[in-house]
């Protein structure tokens, strides 16, 4: 962790306080948003990973294609000469009962944890006042962004890049000005934002199948990476997926003066 000035670390651990019962992770908050401060100083953008699936991948165990939409954002925002920092925001930790927990915010459209998300961005913007914020999602993190960006409301410098968006979640998802939605990837429809249950419980079914089979294989492959669905795949090469989000942030930011 970077050292930080002792009224930003008050500032941070009263924040934790307000948000955690307990110390640890209150502590983890504070810490990691006590840095990213620091580190965001001087920056035009702070580019923000929401993980798909759980909530809890490091970039480098994500899908080849989503570390790619990562990758091209950010070299994207850098050819138009603006300096930024990327970081992930994990929205639940490891191990089954974290699962349970997140299942739970889902089904409340994870008020509770975008409620924290927000509180730490408003953070970061208060103290890194020229900061602009991309959130990036995918699946379940656009999901997430999208639930951020609803209790962040108000006149925020926050983007938020949404692909994949599952259906579940459409009914009270929000779509500013400041949102990119790409639903489709040119080639074939995702079916998990159309919404075709009976093909999305088929590929639910088989995961496990898959994932046992790469454990007899000696793979450790997270289960997660066991739902294939068709067309629920942004890859940047895409030249239409390329397109989409660099117009985006040329319309919304354009090359730095």
């Amino acid at each position: 962790m970077t050292s930080a000035n002792p009224t930003l670390r008050e500032e941070a651990y009263r924040l934790a306080q307000q948000l955690f019962g307990s110390e640890e992770a209150g502590s983890n908050f504070a810490n990691q948003l006590i840095d990213v401060c620091a580190k965001a100083k001087g920056r035009d953008f702070l580019i923000v990973h929401n993980p798909g699936g759980w909530g809890h991948a490091q970039l480098d165990q994500c899908l080849e294609w989503e570390r790619g939409i990562v990758a091209g954002i950010k070299a994207a925002i850098e050819e138009m000469g603006h300096s930024l920092l990327l970081t992930q925001y994990f929205r639940s930790g490891t191990g089954w009962r974290e699962q349970m927990r997140d299942l739970r915010e889902q089904f409340r459209s994870f008020a509770s944890k975008a409620s924290v998300m927000a509180a730490w961005l408003r953070f970061i913007i208060t103290h890194v006042s020229t900061i602009k914020v991309i959130l990036v999602g995918i699946s379940q993190g656009a999901a997430f962004g999208s639930a951020v960006m609803r209790q962040l409301g108000g006149p925020y410098p926050v983007y938020s890049i949404e692909l994949g968006f599952p259906f579940q979640y459409k009914s009270w998802r929000i779509i500013t000005e400041r949102t990119l939605a790409l639903e489709g990837n040119g080639v074939r429809p995702d079916i998990l934002v159309q919404g075709n249950l009976w093909v999305g419980v088929r590929i639910l079914m088989a995961a496990p199948f898959k994932w046992i089979r790469y454990r007899l294989m000696g793979k450790q492959v997270p289960l997660a990476l066991c739902v294939n669905a068709p067309g629920h795949e942004y890859d940047w090469n895409n030249p239409e997926i390329e397109r989409r989000i660099r117009d985006f942030l040329k319309i919304n930011f354009g090359a730095k003066k």
